[in-house]
C-alpha cells in the first residue's frame, strides 16, 4: 500500500532548531522526484477509505501530511505543492494557531498558522484534520479531558472552515485502545499515528502508521521510502526507540485508563 508521510516544519537552520523541519530546498527536491517519477498524491481520508475498503491504487501513490499546523507551510509548502499539482493533509493543533483568541492554549513551537491561512489552504484542495486541541498525550488523560481535546478542536475546525473535519493526527503519535474508542465516539472516520511502518490493506482505520520525514532524511532514503524498499532497516533506530519507551509508558497507560473508564 502506499507510503504516508509525515512532515512537519519546512524550514531550516537557524529559523528552527527541530530536527523534524525540513529545508524547504530538500522539500522542493522530494516533490520533484516524485513527480520525475510519476507518483500520484492522494488525501488522509483518501488512503484511509481505500485501505478499508481494499480498493485498487495507482501504482505510484503517496499520502503528504503535515502536523501542528505550521505556518510555513502555507508560505513554503502550498506554493510548491501547487506548482507541483500535488494535494496532502494538513493536521492542525487548534489551540496553536495565531489567532486563536479566546480558545488560545498558548505558545506554539514557532510561527503557526492563522484561520485566514488555513482556509487558503482548504480552499486550494488541501484537507485539513485535527491534532486535538492543547497537543496532550492523549493517552495519559481522564476521560473528560480526553473527550474535550477530541471535541472542541474538530467543532472549532468545522465552525471556522464550513467543512467536515473528517481525521485526526494523534499528538506525539500516543494512542490506546480507550483512545481510539473515544476518537470513534467524537465522529472522526480515521486517526493517524507515526509507527514508521506502511500501512496495510485492512488496517485499523484508528490505527494507521506514517513514515517521519525530517532534516536528515536524504533524497535517497526518501526515493527508497516512497517506494517502500528497506524500510525496517532505514527506520531501525526509530523502532528500538519506541520499543524501549513502549515499556514506560506502558505503566502510565494502565493508571490513564484506570481513570478513562472510571
Amino acid at each position: 500500500m502506499p507510503p504516508v508521510l509525515m512532515y512537519h516544519e519546512i524550514a531550516a537552520r537557524p529559523a528552527t532548531a527541530s530536527s523534524l523541519a525540513v529545508p524547504p530546498e530538500a522539500f522542493e527536491a522530494q516533490l520533484d522526484l516524485l513527480a520525475t517519477h510519476d507518483f500520484t498524491t492522494m488525501t488522509a481520508s483518501g488512503i484511509a477509505a481505500a485501505l478499508s475498503s481494499g480498493a485498487a491504487l495507482p501504482e505510484r501513490t503517496v499520502v503528504l501530511t503535515f502536523d501542528d499546523g505550521f505556518a510555513d507551510f502555507h508560505h513554503r509548502a502550498l506554493p510548491l505543492l501547487s506548482r507541483y499539482c500535488f494535494t496532502a493533509t494538513v493536521f492542525v493543533t487548534t489551540g496553536w494557531m495565531a489567532d486563536a483568541g479566546k480558545h488560545s492554549a498558548g505558545r506554539g513551537p514557532g510561527p503557526m498558522l492563522s484561520w485566514s491561512q488555513l482556509r487558503e489552504a482548504a480552499s486550494a484542495g488541501i484537507e485539513i484534520g485535527a491534532h486535538s486541541h492543547q497537543h496532550p498525550q492523549l493517552d495519559q488523560l481522564g476521560k473528560d479531558r480526553l473527550r474535550t481535546e477530541l471535541t472542541v478542536s474538530k467543532s472549532l475546525l468545522e465552525d471556522g472552515l464550513a467543512m467536515e473535519v473528517p481525521g485526526l493526527a494523534y499528538p506525539f503519535g500516543y494512542s490506546s485502545s480507550a483512545v481510539r474508542q473515544a476518537v470513534t465516539r467524537a465522529g472522526y472516520g480515521y486517526a493517524f499515528a507515526v509507527a514508521n511502518l506502511i500501512a496495510e490493506s485492512g488496517q485499523d482505520r484508528f490505527a494507521l502508521p506514517r513514515l517521519t520525514v525530517k532534516d536528515s532524511t536524504g533524497l535517497d532514503a526518501f526515493s527508497r521510502a516512497v517506494r517502500g524498499h528497506d524500510i525496517h532497516r532505514m527506520y531501525r533506530a526509530d523502532h528500538l526507540l519506541t520499543k524501549g519507551y513502549a515499556l514506560v509508558r506502558r505503566s502510565r497507560t494502565i493508571v490513564a485508563g484506570m481513570s478513562l473508564n472510571g
